[in-house]
């Protein structure tokens, strides 16, 4: 959902609400013996990962060809903006937990848990009219991390995530 208050023709802002249903993944690793007398000294198993996002973002819109209220031509459009992506993390190993005996990797923890991170977005798009005030639109949109607090329940912290998507979609006009 994409919210716009146009101070010009060509400039305004936006408030963008997205939200990503569970991705699923998976990574493979070795859980080592923490004694020389564990059999088997090594085993090899897998962590399922479940990642939901959601993403709040407030930023500047400016159009490079056209206007908000073009009805002639198609329009062309940056914006840029910073927001807060918020994540819950499912991770499920294919073995049991046995921390007694063997060393886990420190990333990802079996369980489920939360990770937030502040991030720069940026998106390049055109509109085209379609009628009546109403304009289909597609769009690339970038939500580049700015900050990184570690998670436990992430596998790779380093810049993650970093998430690129195609929208398509209607805006409608209210003057």
């Amino acid at each position: 959902m994409i919210g716009h208050i146009h101070i010009t023709e060509k400039d305004g802002a936006y408030i963008w609400y997205g939200y990503c249903g569970p991705g699923k993944f998976h990574n493979d690793f070795i859980a080592t013996a923490k004694l020389p007398s564990t059999v088997p000294q090594a085993q090899d198993f897998k962590n399922y990962s479940q990642v939901a996002l959601r993403h709040l973002s407030l930023g500047w819109k400016h159009y490079l060809k056209g206007a908000y209220n073009a009805e002639e031509s198609w329009n062309l459009y940056f914006a840029a903006g910073f927001g807060l992506v918020s994540g819950r993390v499912t991770n499920t190993y294919t073995i049991m937990l046995d921390t007694a005996n063997y060393n886990f990797p420190s990333n990802p923890v079996y369980g489920k848990g939360k990770f937030k991170r502040l991030t720069f977005d940026a998106a390049l798009g055109f509109e085209i009219p379609i009628g009546m005030e109403i304009y289909l639109y597609g769009e690339a949109r970038a939500w580049v991390p700015a900050s990184d607090y570690p998670s436990k329940y992430l596998f790779i912290n380093d810049n993650a995530p970093f998430i690129g998507t195609a929208n398509l979609g209607l805006r409608v006009l209210f003057d």
